[in-house]
């Protein structure tokens, strides 16, 4: 391996002292992931590096499309090696791209290969790692514990099966599996699929059987350990009155298509009976966002959702926001909130917004989330870095997540703690803070690991 040697992003000696010892050893609690919690419980050991490794990655598939590769060796009815062997080829020039150091460090870790990722290398890495799989019999429950994770939130929508959950709790895993409680199928009135989706909570024909539902669904999240909600928004609306939102509701549920106009009414005003909800459940919420989704009709049709046809929005909607935050402020009803942002020119103006409605309820109770997504790389994760402490406070943090499908994604924590040590190393070596290392590293710590445990009631 020619670049990713012990000191990977640590510039000085400081920060290769707080990495190695301090926050290179703390646990992983990974508090917004997509692993597919059936697959958890399964434990089935994989067949193929492809399964473990490119299956469900649309950050891989996206890379691959921006060289050209064509959709058969992606999601197509290619074998699962041509695909693998199209992901080398594609990843041998990708610099600078956080999957050249990811999939790099990944293979390392969890297959002991040390070949540097490129077509010339491909052939070699798929048989000594397959042959690594088969003689390990690698499972999800392996590679999970081999990470040292604690803790995973998964995203589950309301309607999901918990007896799932119950049935790995069982289970002689060293780390938990808890579900994060997700309404965004059902606030997405305008989606084709919106009548098929609020059929699964049985009987909801009118805004109080919904409401009534989506409150009974979340205690049955809670019966199993939930201490975390989800909402994913391209924009956050205005509160609309009620009577606006159950018109629509009736309207669309009656097999009406809506507008935009009605969407927003409906989703502005669902957000304000989410927030309220969760709030009274001591439940922490994570709100993302930013996304623009399904750009690509065509694709959209061809592959359905989260194949990797969304961007950045342009929209923040901070107005909205704030009037969201005072409102519920006003009522005694905002929850903990991590407010995750994809759109990095809104950094600064989030950031000292969420310093607005901060009290001693919580350590840091609106929160910054990390660089999510399209941010997580080197340079978005420096920039949240420089944001949050410039107008916010860093002993606070909750630290870095996956937000990934893959169960390989773990190094990203590690990727991440290696740049806020190097962030702190430079810092001191430029007489910036204290050069305490033993204090600074308790910090490091918390970030880490510990200040989430707490954030979420673990």
């Amino acid at each position: 391996m020619s670049y990713i040697k012990k000191n990977f992003l640590l510039k000085n000696k400081t920060a290769e002292e707080l990495y190695f010892n301090f926050a290179e050893k703390m646990p992983i609690f990974d508090y917004h992931c997509h692993l597919p919690e059936r697959q958890i419980l399964e434990n089935k050991p994989f067949s193929d590096l492809f399964e473990i490794w490119l299956a469900g990655d649309h950050y891989k598939w996206r890379l691959m499309r921006n060289y050209g590769v064509d959709e058969r060796f992606i999601t197509g009815d290619a074998t699962n090696k041509e695909k693998f062997l199209a992901y080398c080829k594609t990843l041998g020039t990708a610099f600078g791209n956080p999957l050249y150091h990811w999939s790099q460090v990944e293979l390392s870790d969890f297959f002991g290969c040390e070949l540097e990722i490129n077509e010339q290398n491909a052939e070699a890495i798929w048989d000594q790692c397959n042959a690594y799989i088969i003689e390990n019999q690698l499972t999800p429950q392996k590679l999970i514990e081999s990470s040292n994770v604690s803790h995973l939130f998964t995203t589950n929508e309301i309607f999901d099966d918990m007896t799932t959950f119950e049935e790995i709790a069982k289970k002689d895993y060293k780390f938990k599996v808890i579900p994060a409680f997700r309404a965004d199928k059902i606030m997405n009135i305008e989606a084709a699929q919106y009548n098929d989706f609020i059929a699964r909570l049985g009987d909801v024909n009118d805004l109080d059987a919904l409401e009534t539902r989506i409150e009974e669904k979340l205690q049955a999240f809670i019966k199993v350990g939930t201490t975390a909600s989800d909402i994913a928004l391209e924009a956050v609306y205005p509160i609309s009155e009620r009577d606006m939102a159950a018109d629509v509701f009736a309207k669309r549920r009656g097999g009406e298509a809506v507008n935009h106009d009605e969407t927003k009414i409906f989703k502005g005003y669902l957000t304000y009976f989410l927030f309220k909800l969760y709030a009274r459940y001591d439940i922490s919420t994570e709100l993302h966002i930013g996304a623009m989704r399904n750009n690509n009709s065509l694709m959209l049709a061809r592959l359905g959702l989260d194949t990797g046809f969304d961007s950045i929005a342009e929209d923040n909607s901070i107005k909205n926001l704030s009037r969201l935050f005072d409102r519920l402020n006003l009522e005694g009803s905002l929850p903990k909130t991590i407010v995750f942002n994809l759109n990095p020119k809104m950094n600064s103006e989030i950031m000292t917004l969420i310093g607005c409605f901060q009290d001693s309820s919580a350590r840091g109770k609106i929160q910054y989330g990390p660089a999510w997504w399209f941010l997580d790389n080197k340079i978005g994760m420096e920039r949240h870095l420089l944001d949050l402490t410039a107008t916010g406070h860093i002993g606070a943090f909750v630290g870095m997540l996956t937000d990934s499908r893959s169960l390989l994604s773990y190094p990203r924590h590690h990727y991440f703690r290696r740049i806020l040590c190097n962030f702190f190393g430079e810092m001191i070596e430029n007489g910036e803070m204290t050069a305490d290392l033993s204090f600074v590293g308790k910090v490091v710590e918390d970030i880490c690991y510990h200040n989430s445990i707490k954030y979420f009631k673990m």
